[in-house]
C-alpha cells in the first residue's frame, strides 16, 4: 500500500491499483508483445512483504516518498529494445504522476523474452 499525505489527510493506494495503472500504460506502448512474469522467488517475497500478489510483471514500491517501479516485459522480435524501453519509461512515468500526484524516482524495465510473431 502506497500512502500520500496531503493537508486534508492520508490517501492510501493499493498495490493492485498501481499494478493495473502501470500495466495498462505499458501495454499501450509500441513493441510490447506481453507483460513478463515476475520470477517465482520474487513473487513469494513480494506477497509476504505486501500481503497481496503482484500484477503480472509489475512491482511498485515507495522509497523516500517517491515511487520505484519494476516492469518485466516481452518484446517483439526485430524491434529496437532501447527505443521500446525509453517509450515505456516516459509513458509510465507520465501516467502514474498524472493519475496519483506522486513522483516516480525510478523505473526499471527488464526484457524477459523476445517473441517472434
Amino acid at each position: 500500500m502506497i500512502t500520500k499525505v496531503n493537508p486534508l489527510g492520508h490517501i492510501s493506494l493499493t498495490n493492485d491499483y498501481f499494478s493495473g495503472l502501470v500495466a495498462e500504460a505499458a501495454k499501450n506502448c509500441y513493441g510490447i508483445a506481453a507483460m513478463g512474469q515476475t520470477p517465482p522467488s520474487r513473487t513469494v517475497r513480494e506477497t509476504l512483504r505486501n500481503g497481496s500478489l503482484p500484477e503480472k510483471g509489475v512491482t511498485v514500491s515507495q522509497q523516500d516518498g517517491h515511487l520505484v517501479i519494476t516492469l518485466h516485459i516481452k518484446v517483439g522480435y526485430g524491434l529496437n529494445i532501447s527505443s521500446i524501453t525509453q517509450s515505456i519509461t516516459h509513458r509510465v512515468k507520465d501516467e502514474v504522476e498524472h493519475a496519483t500526484g506522486l513522483k516516480v524516482a525510478r523505473i526499471d524495465v527488464f526484457v524477459d523474452d523476445i517473441i517472434d510473431d
